[in-house]
């Protein structure tokens, strides 16, 4: 049996592998993205920048809550502890913008963006330990990736760009934009992996599984596998 934690705050993270079938448990890493991007050194490879945020996610989870959640992964039955982090950025004119904060930033953003085309990177990071040795877990895989999407952006009028902007729904969102929800009204179409963009590859997330030696069902609800 697998324990599977889901590194991250995001709703629509979650949203997306209960809907594929599993049950993640939820923790809040808790990273200053923006000082491990700083942290970077200049010229690193923008893939890289949103794997590295993506692991520093899965591995703060792991460092300060791993003891308790093999602890209770064990108690459940379970041999196995995967904890899956991501980070999203949103590459526009060769810089990467992420998550706006504010009205401001994100109206300055979407000045640069409408009628025009990003790339969405996602970075995954996956971590594999082992609940079966005489210690509180042993990692046995840790491995990252990045999924990229292109987003061909609409051309809202200002009126309705300031009314979504005040919504507050993309201010916390990388690249000041949603497609799930009131965003999708101005994106016109997307080229490439659709649940990456809401901010979590399920093709990525099954070839990282793979790698370590894992099917994709073993992540499933018990009454899905039969």
């Amino acid at each position: 049996m697998i324990a599977f934690v889901l590194a991250s705050a995001s709703p629509s993270r979650l949203r997306i592998l209960e809907q594929a079938g599993v049950d993640p448990l939820v923790r809040h890493p808790q990273v200053d993205e923006d000082a491990v991007h700083a942290a970077l050194p200049a010229g690193t490879p923008h893939v890289r920048v949103v794997e590295e945020l993506a692991r520093a996610k899965a591995e703060d989870v792991l460092h300060r809550e791993g003891a308790q959640l093999a602890e209770d992964a064990r108690a459940a039955g379970a041999d196995t502890l995967i904890v899956v982090g991501c980070d999203s950025m949103l590459l526009v004119d060769g810089h990467l913008e992420g998550k706006p904060h504010t009205y401001e930033r994100a109206l300055e953003r979407w000045h640069r963006m409408r009628g025009r085309h990003g790339v969405l990177l996602t970075g995954h990071a996956l971590i594999v330990a082992d609940l079966t040795g005489e210690t509180s877990y042993a990692v046995t895989f840790s491995d990252a990736d990045t999924s990229d999407t292109t987003v061909h952006f609409g051309a809202p009028s200002d009126s309705d760009l300031d009314v979504y902007l005040r919504t507050g729904e993309p201010l916390e969102c990388a690249g000041a934009f949603t497609i799930e929800s009131l965003g999708g009204w101005f994106i016109d179409r997307i080229d490439g992996d659709p649940s990456s963009v809401i901010g979590l590859s399920l093709p990525l997330l099954r070839r990282l599984l793979q790698s370590a030696g894992i099917h994709a069902h073993r992540v499933w609800r018990p009454e899905l596998r039969g």
